[in-house]
């Protein structure tokens, strides 16, 4: 295994050393998926016509704004630039598409849905019903243009053609890489939390009077709010055992990401 394959092991590719092995040389679209079909990729392409702006907010905003690690840049080879969020622990494709789908709408709500693709994505013609991003770097369909990761500097170069016209170096391809770190669980669930905007910070929400907003309240609303509370509570006591307060993190991921507050099963007693 040469240098790319291992920090694309590390980063991206599902924990099995003959997997990684196998896959670092597979561009199917399976490669990221687990034997579970979970991952440990999130990919954000915007097409080049979006603007190198529109990339560069959310590369920047996830650093700046949400405290989290910087994705990888890369050149899809065709028409996209891709956002690439490694993960420490895999997540199932909903939750990881509904993570994204929270920083497009925080990122790029301006930007015209067509020209984004969030992967993994739902798809029934492929094996378990999801796809996802091919592996980088590799040949596009149309030959002589290479998708490849490129460094922040030289990013926007690429603008007109978000494509290499020769193979990239495989060590130059290892040193971008090496520099990334994985997300945390507890780094994703608060990015997500920061996102979705609580239910008492939606607009309109400070007009009502007191006993108006007391009495809109309901049991379910309120029994949300408690747990949510209880979920961020765990995961930020750094005296509680970190497999709990992992698993705090991906419960409260669960809901930020589109799904019910559910405690985690290990606190209940």
């Amino acid at each position: 295994m040469d240098r790319l394959q291992s920090e694309l092991a590390r980063l991206f590719l599902p924990r099995s050393a003959a997997t990684g092995a196998r896959a670092a040389h597979d561009a199917a679209t399976h490669a990221l998926l687990d034997a579970q079909g979970r991952t440990r990729t999130m990919v954000l392409a915007i097409a080049a016509r979006a603007g190198w702006e529109a990339i560069s907010r959310v590369w920047r905003g996830c650093q700046a704004e949400l405290g989290l690690p910087a994705p990888a840049i890369a050149v899809s080879g065709t028409e996209a630039f891709q956002l690439w969020f490694s993960l420490a622990e895999p997540l199932a494709p909903a939750e990881a598409r509904g993570f994204l789908e929270l920083l497009c709408a925080h990122f790029l709500a301006e930007v015209d849905p067509r020209h984004l693709q969030l992967l993994p994505a739902p798809d029934p013609s492929s094996p378990g019903g999801v796809t996802h991003a091919a592996l980088i770097p590799a040949e596009s369909a149309q030959r002589g243009h290479w998708s490849a990761f490129v460094a922040p500097d030289l990013a926007p170069l690429f603008s007109e053609a978000p494509w290499l016209d020769i193979p990239p170096g495989i060590d130059g391809q290892a040193d971008l890489l090496c520099r990334m770190a994985s997300i945390g669980p507890e780094e994703l669930a608060a990015a997500a939390a920061q996102l979705r905007p609580a239910e008492d910070a939606r607009p309109g929400a400070g007009t009502q009077t007191a006993p108006e907003a007391a009495t809109s309240t309901t049991p379910e609303v309120s029994a949300g709010s408690e747990a949510r509370a209880f979920l961020l509570r765990v995961m930020r006591d750094e005296s509680v055992a970190l497999a709990l307060r992992i698993e705090a993190a991906r419960a409260l991921l669960r809901h930020t990401c589109g799904g019910p507050v559910e405690p985690p099963r290990t606190f209940l007693c």
